[in-house]
């Protein structure tokens, strides 16, 4: 079972992972931690996009040869094939790790997966620590990945008196953790030049068959996407199963403290989060049916 010291890594590696949001694609966001032989923090590192190296890598240079005989606590299964960038079990093998904390397992692993072959080289395996909290960072990638299409977050404003100043306030909060932001009918990078040019492209911005172009923008390296306004409302109204996250700004409350509610009540959304921007209120939404994501 993971120590308490360990925990607290997995959540720093959790932190950690999420400053590759909007860049790592179409690699995951991941973050990693090395703790020495006696649990001190030594290393700490994430992925920032593909080509570069991953998360485990940036750990093990910062920790340096203190990471020998040490744990290396990561939010993914580290991978177990070498493409741009070498295996990050080999590294972890070579550097001398003796233990491994993983929260989530890999769906994409090739072969026996990178945590079966660092437990046949008598590396210390344990696995699935607090998964719940690392989805919040990297459960828009995997689902995208056993989709094929991107994640997919409507943000618009509920009042059209304050949908332009809203909106400019919804692009500057949800912008830099997605890929791509479309707005009317253009479609830009989230954080400008932030992926990596030989692994992902900009698709255009024609949506009139939703699903075909999700499978287009994941085909370019695309995970996650948000679309941002109301005039993309008919669009995604007619295609809510392709929606995952809706992001609606309300207007100040009525009499009584009463929030207007006129666009929030979705079919098959829930409300998960409620936080004050300004002069609004802000609703995030979630499809409420796992399985109409598949």
């Amino acid at each position: 079972m993971a120590s308490t010291t360990e925990l607290a890594a997995m959540r720093q590696a959790i932190i950690l992972s999420s400053f590759g949001l909007g860049t790592a694609s179409p690699n995951p966001p991941v973050g990693c931690v090395i703790l020495d032989r006696h649990g001190a923090t030594v290393g700490a590192g994430y992925h920032q996009r593909k080509g570069r190296p991953h998360a485990e890598a940036n750990a093990l240079t910062a920790a340096g040869a203190a990471a020998h005989g040490g744990t290396a606590v990561v939010t993914l299964e580290p991978c177990n094939h070498v493409g741009v960038t070498p295996a990050c079990r080999q590294e972890l093998i070579n550097a001398g790790i003796a233990r491994v904390v993983i929260s989530v397992i890999d769906p994409t692993s090739q072969g026996d997966g990178g945590a079966a072959v660092l437990a046949a080289h008598g590396v210390d395996v344990e696995t699935g620590v607090i998964p719940d909290e690392t989805l919040t960072v990297l459960g828009p990638w995997l689902a995208a990945t056993r989709r094929r299409r991107p994640h997919l977050t409507w943000a618009y404003a509920a009042h059209g008196d304050n949908n332009r100043e809203t909106t400019e306030r919804l692009i500057a909060d949800l912008r830099s953790q997605a890929d791509l932001v479309l707005t009317d009918e253009t479609v830009n990078e989230g954080i400008p030049g932030g992926h990596a040019p030989e692994h992902f492209a900009l698709p255009n911005a024609s949506t009139a068959d939703l699903r075909e172009w999700l499978s287009t923008c994941y085909t370019s390296g695309t995970r996650t996407i948000l679309a941002v306004g109301a005039h993309h409302a008919d669009l995604l109204h007619d295609n809510l199963n392709d929606v995952d996250d809706i992001v609606v700004a309300t207007g100040t409350p009525l009499t009584g403290g009463r929030v207007p509610t006129s666009g929030i009540a979705l079919p098959g959304f829930k409300i998960v989060d409620t936080s004050s921007h300004g002069t609004s209120i802000v609703v995030r939404l979630r499809r409420s049916d796992p399985a109409a994501r598949q």
